[in-house]
Parts: structure tokens; sequence; C-alpha cells
């Protein structure tokens, strides 16, 4: 039978002296190398031959680390931008309700400031109330604010706003008051247009922002565009203060009033806050006279027959 005998591999480090003296003699050379091209620098050439041809090698070792890096980044930036979207929009949300707010503010501010120079347009004490309600009913115009007989306010008082004339109190609670607004169409103020004096009468619609003058004859000289002024007769409304503007003037053949309307001054349908008017003077009162008082009799006249003795 024949025996297979294994050949071992030659070794570096052997224990015979040749394989001693080799190795050494490799040190020793491989010492001298680093020692003259730390000197001399002279084996870059040989260098730069050996890293171009390793290159590819590297390249395609470091493929797998590079990937991974790569992946780790852009999921990581992935992540990074989905939450500082998310944090943006945030902001952006929270930006724009204070900007909203700010708004509102502003226009609140300008609303005070008109109402606050309206009171130098009135004699008279003004005072400034705020709107709690509104009815909803498109025929019966009412509001309803947060002051009350408390404050003084009585039945019938004026309300006003920077504008013009808003209407006068229907009911005055301790606390808080009813508004019927000039729109109404139970509601009638007296006005005069402030080109010609013109005096008229101006009656609530079912429009909220419209008022009917039916009173105004076909050659009155009424043009579009003529503001109207409260006539202050009664003293109830401050004599002079806007109420609305002509919008139409159609004159009517078949009728003896032409067909009059015009857009209240009082913005209506806008702003929370509006303005009480106490009247320099009191109201004047009208005297009624009472049915049961019967007028002084007539003294009789002479019939110029003489008495008989």
């Amino acid at each position: 039978m024949a025996v297979i005998r294994r050949r071992r591999s030659p070794q570096l480090f052997s224990s015979r002296p040749a394989g001693a003296l080799r190795t050494l003699l490799l040190i020793a050379v491989s010492i001298m190398l680093m020692v003259y091209d730390h000197q001399s620098s002279g084996l870059q050439r040989i260098h730069a031959t050996l890293a171009t041809l390793v290159y590819p090698v590297q390249a395609a070792v470091n493929v797998p680390h590079a990937f991974l890096v790569w992946a780790e980044d852009k999921f990581t930036t992935h992540v990074a931008l989905v939450q500082e979207n998310g944090t943006l929009k945030e902001r952006v949300q929270i930006a724009d309700t204070q900007l909203q707010q700010l708004a509102a503010l502003e226009q609140e501010n300008l609303r005070l400031r008109a109402l606050l120079q309206a009171t130098a347009r009135v004699p008279g004490r003004i005072s400034m109330a705020e709107l709690m309600a509104s009815d909803l009913d498109p025929f019966r115009h009412l509001v309803v604010i947060n002051k009350g007989s408390n404050d003084n306010v009585y039945n019938g008082q004026t309300v006003l706003d920077e504008n013009g004339i808003v209407g006068q109190v229907a009911r005055a609670d301790p606390f808080q008051s009813e508004v019927t607004l000039i729109t109404d169409p139970s509601q009638a103020i007296q006005v005069e247009v402030n080109r010609t004096g013109l005096r008229t009468l101006a009656v609530g619609t079912a429009d909220l922002e419209q008022l009917s003058l039916p009173y105004i004859t076909n050659d009155s000289d009424i043009k579009s565009g003529d503001l109207l002024v409260a006539s202050g007769l009664g003293g109830r409304y401050p004599a002079g203060y806007p109420v609305g503007t002509i919008t139409k003037f159609e004159r009517n053949p078949t009728e003896p009033f032409a067909n009059v309307t015009a857009h209240t001054a009082a913005d209506l349908s806008h702003g929370r806050q509006v303005l009480l008017y106490w009247p320099p003077a009191p109201m004047p009162e009208v005297s009624v006279v009472k049915k049961d008082t019967a007028p002084a009799p007539l003294p009789r006249k002479n019939s110029g027959k003489k008495k008989k003795p």
C-alpha cells in the first residue's frame, strides 16, 4: 500500500540556520529601505505605483462602509428635515394666529380712536358700551348692550357710533339694555339734507343698512350722494350728526312722492362698541290736556234788548 506524505509549507521562521539567516537578512533590508525612504524620499514613485495598483482593492473594500455611512446620513437628514418641517409648520400657524390677533387689535384700536374723536363732535355727555348680542330676525333690528339703568341709561336714549346714529334704547334693564336700530321698520327719524336744508322723515326698512325717505316730492332738490344729518328737532338726536347718504332718487310721475333710499352712515353690521348720548339739556316734555278738563265758558254776547223792569 502506498503511503501518502504531506508536504509541509515553507516556514518563514525556521529552526534551521539557513532559514534564520534569511529572516535576518530580510529584516535588515526592510530597515535599510525604511531609513532610506525616510531620509531621501527616493521611493515616492514606487509608493505611487503601488498605491495606484492597490486603489481599486481599497475602493472595493471601502464600498460597504461608504454605503452604510451614506445611508445613515440620508436617513438622519430625512428625519431631521421631517422634524424641522413640523416645527416650522407649527411656528407658521402660531405666527398666523398672532398676526390675525394683531390685525384685529389694530382694527379695534382704530375704531376706539374714531369713537374718541366722535365724542368731540356732539354736545352733552358720552359713554361707551359694548354689544353683547343681536337679534337674527331680519324684520326686527335689535341689539343688546352691556349697560343699563344702573348706568343712568333710560328708554329712548340715543345710541351713536363714530360714523353716525345707530338707534335708540327700547328697554333699559338694570345691567343691560335693548337698542332698536334706525333701520328697524318701526323706527323713524327726522333728518335734514345737509346741502339744501330740506327736512324730511327717514324710516327703517328690512335692509340692515338702508333707509327709506317716503315723503320727498318729485320736484325736490335731491341728488345721489347728498348727506343726511339729524335735524335736532325734539332734542333727542344731536343736531347735524350724520344719519346716511342718498343712494337713489327716482321721480315717480304717477305718484306725488319720489322713490328715495339712503345708506346708513353708522356701520350697523360691524363693530362691537357704541356710544350712549346724554343731551346737555333734559328732553322737553309735551304737555297733554286731559279729556275731563273742560274749557272756560265764553262770555255771552249782549242781544241789545233791555230787560223789563
